[in-house]
């Protein structure tokens, strides 16, 4: 018999900040596309709209990233908990949560073999993508970003990156890199008991639980 079970997976300051951020990052890979590609792309009619609303987009997603690092870390202490995988999510839960996603949920022969709950809200696949994409890449993105805003004043760090190309040039290859991990994680949000279970936390903070007894 299949039972359901509300569980109130996540706290409303997270559901703002990913809202703000999903669209602060929309916005940057948009604009960014017409700054790095102005011959072939011209969305916000001039070179210079699209740098400043691209810089707009940037600080937005810096504060939002600030207000994530604050919350998990400092307010719910949760950061390294919900984050950082395990050595068992390491030895064996990133291959269970694999054959799953990528075997067992098309078969229908085996049920998630994580349960979510609000201590543990992400799965070892998820922890490990989350590591390296909230703890590498948008510092990085955010680093290289506020150097090449600020050309002047930051000039001498900007010679120990290697100049302006260089610097430039990995700020868009981890921007792609960023970037590539959007629809990735838009599909793998549909792979719920419905395809928009795990979109209904995000809008109303709680997140229907089915489980077979």
């Amino acid at each position: 018999m299949e039972m359901q079970e509300r569980i109130y997976l996540t706290p409303t300051p997270v559901r703002i900040w990913h809202w703000l951020n999903a669209l602060g990052i929309v916005t940057l890979c948009v604009t960014g596309a017409q700054i790095r590609f102005p011959e072939y792309i011209n969305i916000f009619g001039t070179y210079k709209a699209a740098i400043r609303l691209h810089h707009t987009a940037g600080i937005v997603v810096a504060l939002s990233f600030a207000l994530w690092l604050f919350y998990y870390g400092v307010i719910a202490k949760m950061l390294t908990k919900l984050y950082v995988p395990t050595t068992q999510d390491l030895k064996s839960g990133v291959i269970r949560q694999a054959l799953y996603y990528f075997f067992y949920y098309f078969t229908g022969t085996k049920s998630n073999p994580h349960e979510e709950s609000p201590t543990n809200k992400f799965n070892p696949m998820q922890k490990g993508a989350y590591v390296v994409i909230m703890m590498v890449l948008v510092p990085l993105v955010i680093i290289t970003g506020a150097i090449l805003m600020n050309l002047e004043p930051l000039r001498e760090v900007l010679v120990l990156f290697g100049g302006v190309r260089v610097v430039a040039g990995i700020h868009f290859l981890l921007a792609c890199a960023l970037g590539a991990f959007l629809p990735t994680h838009f599909y793998l949000a549909t792979l719920g008991h419905t395809p928009f279970a795990h979109f209904k936390p995000m809008w109303t903070g709680w997140e229907d639980h089915h489980s077979d007894h």
